[in-house]
């Protein structure tokens, strides 16, 4: 269980010392770490069907990547890095429910194919042959910046992967302005995050989910939970659950703010700091209690699994 745990934590620090070669990084990470994990999934009596591993993956990816890292955009990092995890897990247990070993270098290329970064896995193969990790050196504000920004796209946050479904510059100059208008309102109500990462997400996963379909079962059908392009589909359950909590927990400090205007609390004869002191106060309050209730369901969730 530690070690899970501590998985987005290594990732981020390798990332920060090379925010350039974040996928490679990630990729040898993920064999290592990861292709044991996918392995035994395999090899599970019954092993799961390919819609199996799809469809849990993609619930925990919006879970783990939405949720586990808060609220509070300090954490959007290890947020980040928790479902890229949570992603290439998918893909190699999808591998190795072909018979494929999780666990080689062949994978870790694959891995890069299948999130855009390269275009054939030998050409991937070559990048991880001369691959080496950088040297430490701290948290550098431009390299925490870029290593932000290069997982948003290796996420597929900001820029779908599908071939022929490439949007116009106004539309990826609208994302970008969405992200950043996202990370403005998040600073004084962190809760705004999190419904608008759980739908990212959500359509993210999907995209990279029918590629390593494709790709692993070439001439099957897709399984149910992977949705064809352009098909309308239903929304995820964990979506409309984190989206219908964060609003009910945003009207806590709407509440509050709509109390200060009515009693007209003032400081220094002005209410903007009085307005401005209630709104975080309130924010962080219920960003805390929903980091709470996600830290004691994810520990009953542990208990559970010990259990069986």
């Amino acid at each position: 269980m530690g070690g899970a745990a501590s998985l987005p934590g290594s990732l981020l620090r390798e990332g920060l010392a090379d925010p350039h070669r974040l996928p490679e990084h990630l990729a040898l990470l993920a064999v290592r770490r990861l292709g044991p994990v996918a392995r035994r999934t395999a090899d599970a009596e019954p092993p799961p069907t390919p819609a199996q591993v799809i469809r849990r993956g993609h619930r925990a990816t919006v879970t783990e990547g939405a949720f586990v890292g808060g609220p509070f955009l300090l954490f959007i990092p290890v947020a980040f890095c928790a479902a890229l995890l949570r992603q290439t897990r998918i893909c190699l247990e999808l591998a190795a429910l072909t018979g494929r070993d999780p666990t080689t270098l062949d994978r870790a290329a694959e891995l890069l194919v299948l999130q855009g970064v390269y275009d054939e896995v030998g050409t991937a193969r070559a990048a991880l042959d001369v691959h080496a990790p950088a040297p430490s050196r701290g948290v550098r504000p431009t390299a925490l910046w870029t290593l932000v920004l290069r997982m948003a796209r290796l996420l597929g946050l900001l820029t779908p992967d599908e071939p022929g479904t490439r949007p116009g510059r106004p539309v990826l100059v609208g994302r970008w302005l969405l992200l950043v208008a996202v990370i403005v309102v998040g600073t004084v109500a962190p809760l705004v995050w999190l419904p608008y990462m759980a739908r990212s997400y959500d359509r993210a996963t999907a995209q990279l989910t029918r590629r390593a379909s494709r790709f692993y079962f070439p001439g099957e059908s897709p399984p149910a939970e992977v949705p064809a392009t352009g098909r309308r589909r239903r929304l995820n359950p964990s979506t409309l659950a984190g989206t219908g909590r964060a609003v009910l927990s945003l009207l806590v400090p709407a509440v509050l703010a709509l109390g200060v205007v009515v009693a007209d609390v003032r400081i220094a004869s002005s209410r903007w700091p009085v307005l401005g002191i209630v709104l975080i106060a309130g924010s962080v309050v219920t960003g805390g209690a929903w980091w709470w209730h996600r830290h004691r369901a994810a520990k009953r969730a542990a208990a559970a699994a010990a259990a069986e």
